[in-house]
C-alpha cells in the first residue's frame, strides 16, 4: 500500500520542531510500525488504521516528557502531512517524506 515504507517527520510542537522517523506497514486497514525521535528512543504504533490515504493511529513517547501522541495525517505520493495531539498539551502539525 502507499502507506507502507520510513519516513523522516518533522514537528513543530510547543518546545519546538522535533524531528523523528516513523516506519509503517499496513495489512487490510491496520496500522502498526515504530516511531524513533532524533535521540534515537523508538516506540510502537498502537490503535493504528489506515483507509485508502488517510492513517490514524496513537504512539506513547518518554521525552521530553510522557505523553500520548495521536497522529491523524493523509499520505500523498512521498509526502505525509497530518496532526499530533497530545491531552492536556494541545496539538501541532507535522509533515514529512518517504525515504
Amino acid at each position: 500500500m502507499a502507506i507502507d515504507g520510513t519516513w523522516k517527520c518533522v514537528m513543530q510542537t510547543p518546545l519546538g520542531e522535533r524531528k523523528s522517523t516513523l516506519a509503517l506497514a499496513t495489512q487490510g486497514g491496520t496500522l502498526t510500525g515504530t516511531l524513533t525521535g532524533e535521540e534515537g528512543n523508538s516506540t510502537s504504533v498502537f490503535d493504528g488504521t489506515a483507509n485508502g490515504d488517510d492513517i490514524n493511529f496513537k504512539a506513547s513517547i518518554k521525552s521530553p516528557m510522557p505523553l500520548t501522541l495521536h497522529f491523524t495525517a493523509k499520505v500523498s505520493g512521498n509526502a505525509i502531512s497530518g496532526n499530533v495531539s497530545a491531552s492536556g498539551v494541545g496539538s501541532w502539525g507535522f509533515t514529512g517524506t518517504r525515504g
